[in-house]
């Protein structure tokens, strides 16, 4: 089988290359008082950056992607509107094949990484005969968990560097899935969702395909609660889900959790962004995740 190996040097770095970008001359003067060696600092991490991209970007040009349409018989601009009655079903019915099977990862982050982002990579060579091999590094932070603080992670499409901002629990391999398939080229987000879920949910690890379930029950309640928290905080008690699993469900959308200005602001700049590339806005994260499944399965089926 053919393999594409992309470098994703900029991963490797202590601390993200952008951060230094953006931030050394304005630490420089914090600190020292004067921004020329953040100026030198801030060049130096810019040309690391660019070389990093060039080369990434080489090594993708040979890269298969996968046709979603003609694979799945469903992508952005092709999906049926999910019945209410069959997202309740969803709920129950994988809820508990998720409380079934589950046990709690122990598993340490870069560990976990590096199984997800081979599960994700065998996955995809299963689809188009190519392994896409890149880089299972991952942050706990860079200068993006504060411009975007109502995501739980977030990929720099340029040189393929990742962030998760918290602990997710159960949901943390779908999240880091979901990052790795952008750090591969997929970058619209409900190809990352679909190609997270498809390849954990298929998977022999039982963490990596409850994972898969757990997203998908939760953006399936997303759609139902209609952005209501307590709505949510209802839907959720009336699941089969307990104990460890439901803390995690609930901490991912606490009853009183509220959208401030600031983050209703970025949201709507991140949904407009959404939109001017091709993409359906926020709402391909769950309403059109969830669609794209049941289109996809109501064709096989």
């Amino acid at each position: 089988m053919e393999t594409i190996r992309i470098p994703n040097s900029a991963t490797y770095s202590p601390i993200a290359l952008t951060d230094l970008i953006f931030a050394a001359p304005l630490a420089s003067r914090l600190l020292i008082g004067a921004t020329l060696p953040g100026r030198i600092l801030q060049l130096a991490a810019a040309g690391v950056y660019a070389g990093s991209v060039v080369g990434d970007w080489a090594s993708r040009r040979g890269v298969r992607k996968i046709d979603f349409l003609a694979t799945y018989s469903a992508d952005v601009d092709n999906m049926e509107e999910m019945p209410e009655s069959r997202r309740h079903e969803d709920v129950q019915r994988f809820s508990d094949e998720l409380m079934d099977i589950y046990s709690p990862v122990t598993r340490k982050r870069d560990i976990l990484a590096a199984d997800v982002n081979e599960r994700l990579t065998s996955y995809m060579a299963g689809v188009t005969g190519q392994r896409v091999e890149t880089s299972s590094a991952v942050r706990n932070v860079t200068l993006a968990r504060f411009m975007m603080p109502f995501a739980s992670g977030s990929c720099d499409i340029l040189s393929g560097d990742i962030a998760v901002f918290r602990p997710s629990g159960i949901f943390e391999p779908h999240i880091l899935a979901h990052e790795f398939s952008h750090r591969k080229g997929y970058l619209k987000e409900l190809e990352a969702q679909a190609l997270a879920y498809l390849s954990l949910s298929s998977s022999r690890d039982p963490q990596l395909r409850q994972s898969a379930l757990a997203e998908r029950i939760y953006r399936n309640l997303r759609v139902l609660d209609g952005d209501d928290p307590e709505r949510y905080g209802e839907l959720l008690d009336a699941t089969p889900l307990a104990d460890d699993v439901l803390e995690d469900f609930r901490r991912l959308r606490p009853p009183d959790q509220r959208a401030g200005a600031v983050t209703k602001a970025m949201k709507d700049m991140y949904d407009a962004r959404m939109k001017m590339t091709g993409q359906n806005g926020l709402s391909d994260y769950d309403r059109g995740f969830t669609n794209f499944l049941y289109t996809f399965e109501e064709t096989a089926a």
